[in-house]
């Protein structure tokens, strides 16, 4: 035992001078367990927590300086969860309780498009017809359908007949969860309308960040004005994060050549923007002697770059993502104004901690997830990079040569996390990225900032045709690699612990000092033995019950061509197929396990069915209620949500939505409806007649 003792303290005294790194990862651990807590804690076990965080942070200046770094873990864990309970608290905000068909009225605080490329509002200041304010959610979000109507304003208060409802829930379960998406961006109803938008009042608004959204929008006019289509679309999405102007095919094209990244104002644009405000700064600070020798020129262009990158930051819209590299920016730059390295693994660290702290969700998307992980490993690799000697290759080659290994290192350290939460490979992207990515630093950006300077002369026009070359470039390649064969793979759906695994295996293997580091290597087989092995749902019922999918021998068969296209889209999309609905209902075999009956004459006229079978109805199926088969109609999903079936000896084995969401804050709106509901994860019925 006192061995082992002895070498446990060597261990955690090797890793002294790195333990910063572990600091954000304690605190993933605790967020991350908030997320996956099936109920809500209380007041009195966050009181707990806070009290455990407080006793093991003075336990550590207590114990043994080589036991001390694990107590301040367990700390970070604890924090980690307070943070999260304490951010999900903060953001509470009423949410529409049932199903609305009626005026609504509202300021637009927001303007992109959907899924289905419809021009997309959030409004704030909301009002519902004979709906009191205490039940009237903050936000709510709109597609437009309708006709003529008047020109959307940022600030302007608008009104029309729209249909909302409560987001929903998983399209399946243990899907991704949009009522906790929802939840954070304060969006308490969503909806569309087919109805003209009117204007209620004008958008006289002194608010500043509704300032900075028309400038925004005025922008982002401009833009699209200089450059029509696609190009002034893309343009706006990388200068002032519009992608109301981008057209779906553009943009199918972009993710089938893993471009997409390139439309959101990330560490990418950030970091180039700040390089290049950075570089001007220093050459115009050393062109004059008295500047270059006596002032601290480094610090004087990193604060510039620094305000800078702020502008940028209010100018893009301030997304999360966007939040996220203007953080990891700051902290750069911060090093080099007190004269540290600017691109280290603690930088990465605290902006890490940083983000975690001020959005602890972002934890669960994917966003922060490819970020870090492309960050992380491009440290790590150029920093074992500075001991390999370089001084043979040719000087043109070598930043050739970092650009290739910069790719590829970002794109094989994002591509399982893009693949767990796209379930699509773009097995070109390396290609088209390096083709792609270079013209970013040296053209584009450049020709933006270039556009910025001549703006208040009326001369912008010429940095945007110079950036529109650059953008022109991108969007070829991008059609280009999209249109080959075999240019986009689909997988199925890692489960629950693949990622946490695979995150486990690659910090390990990047972070911990000495020979224990390749303990990371069998992890993250682990994860992909496990993501290889994962199974899918035999059958899957929409929360609606609208649309069943059965799994067949040549893919997923969908009950309906067109009906509830989110829920098939993401369906097959996780079973690692990339058929369209209407292709997947073609497969819908006539001997299915389930029985599916849309619309309300089909109900009605039902003749019966046997015990054991199961049967999924769109409409409200009360004449069925003493039925000897298993019903599952809209008033039953109420309480399960989604469903999946899985067969096993004793017949089906059912999961349910609702379980695996657990009673969190948001599941707990809209409020369940009385009635009989599930108990724990699975509920079993009777085998069918082919189990």
């Amino acid at each position: 035992m006192a061995r082992f003792c002895e070498g446990m303290a060597a261990v955690l005294l090797a890793q002294r001078g790195g333990l910063i790194c572990w600091v954000p990862i304690c605190l993933a651990v605790g967020i991350g367990t908030f997320f996956s807590l099936p109920t809500e804690p209380g007041g009195q076990l966050l009181a707990a927590f806070s009290l455990m965080a407080v006793i093991l942070v003075l336990l550590a200046r207590l114990l043994p300086e080589p036991v001390a770094p694990l107590s301040l873990a367990l700390a970070l864990c604890l924090i980690g969860l307070l943070l999260a309970a304490a951010r999900a608290n903060s953001v509470a905000a009423p949410v529409l309780g049932w199903r609305y068909y009626g005026p609504v009225e509202g300021r637009i605080v927001a303007m992109d498009r959907s899924q289905s490329d419809a021009l997309r509002l959030t409004l704030d200041r909301v009002r519902l017809d004979r709906v009191p304010p205490d039940r009237t959610p903050d936000r709510v979000r709109l597609s437009l359908y309708g006709g003529a109507g008047i020109m959307p304003e940022p600030g302007l208060r608008v009104m029309t007949t729209a249909h909302l409802s409560p987001p929903a829930g998983p399209v399946e379960p243990g899907g991704f969860n949009f009522q906790r998406h929802a939840w954070f961006e304060r969006l308490g109803a969503v909806g569309y309308t087919r109805v003209p938008l009117l204007a209620a009042a004008t958008a006289a608004d002194g608010h500043a960040g509704l300032a900075v959204f028309r400038i925004r929008m005025a922008a982002s006019d401009r833009i699209r004005e200089v450059l029509p289509g696609d190009l002034g679309g893309f343009a706006a999405a990388i200068t002032t994060g519009d992608r109301s102007g981008i057209s779906k095919d553009a943009l199918e094209a972009l993710r089938a050549s893993n471009l997409a990244h390139l439309l959101a104002i990330s560490g990418l644009h950030m970091g180039l923007l700040s390089a290049l405000v950075l570089a001007a700064l220093r050459l115009l600070l050393a062109l004059h002697p008295l500047s270059a020798l006596r002032w601290p020129t480094k610090a004087i262009a990193a604060c510039g770059a620094l305000f800078v990158a702020t502008g940028y930051l209010a100018l893009s819209g301030g997304n999360v993502a966007t939040e996220r590299a203007y953080i990891m920016v700051a902290v750069a730059l911060g090093a080099l104004m007190i004269g540290r390295r600017a691109i280290s693994m603690r930088a990465v660290a605290v902006a890490a901690t940083l983000v975690l702290a001020l959005r602890p969700e972002a934890l669960m998307g994917p966003g922060f997830q490819m970020s870090f992980a492309a960050t992380t490993a491009l440290v790590a690799v150029f920093g074992w990079l500075r001991e390999v000697e370089t001084a043979g290759m040719p000087r043109w080659l070598k930043p050739v040569f970092a650009v290739f290994v910069s790719s590829a290192v970002a794109g094989l350290a994002t591509a399982p996390i893009a693949a767990a939460h796209f379930n699509a490979i773009a097995h070109y992207g390396l290609i088209a990225n390096l083709v792609s990515v270079p013209l970013m630093g040296v053209l584009i950006i450049p020709a933006a900032v270039v556009a910025l300077l001549l703006a208040p002369f009326g001369a912008e026009a010429l940095g945007l045709w110079v950036m529109g070359t650059g953008l022109r470039w991108i969007l070829h390649v991008a059609h280009w690699v999209a249109g080959l064969d075999g240019a986009r793979g689909y997988v199925v759906g890692p489960g629950g612990w693949v990622i946490p695994l695979l995150a486990l295996g690659f910090l390990v293997l990047i972070l911990w000092q000495g020979r224990l580091r390749f303990a990371g290597l069998p992890v993250m087989a682990l994860a992909f033995v496990l993501w290889h092995g994962a199974e899918r749902p035999t059958i899957l019922v929409s929360d609606s019950g609208t649309l069943v999918g059965v799994m067949t021998p040549q893919g997923r068969a969908l009950s309906r061509e067109k009906t509830a296209g989110f829920a098939a889209r993401n369906w097959l999309e996780n079973d690692g197929d990339g058929a369209e609905q209407w292709k997947a209902a073609k497969r819908w075999p006539q001997d299915a396990d389930v029985i599916h009956l849309s619309g309300k004459r089909r109900v009605a006229g039902f003749a019966g069915c046997e015990r054991g079978q199961i049967v999924v109805a769109s409409v409200p199926a009360e004449g069925l209620a003493s039925a000897p088969c298993d019903v599952f109609d809209p008033e039953r999903l109420k309480h399960t949500g989604a469903l999946a079936f899985t067969p096993t000896k004793e017949g089906w084995k059912v999961t349910t939505a609702r379980a695996r969401t657990g009673d969190r804050l948001w599941t707990r709106w809209p409020p369940a409806a009385e009635g009989p509901k599930s108990q724990g994860q699975y509920v079993r019925i009777s085998p069918t007649s082919r189990p």
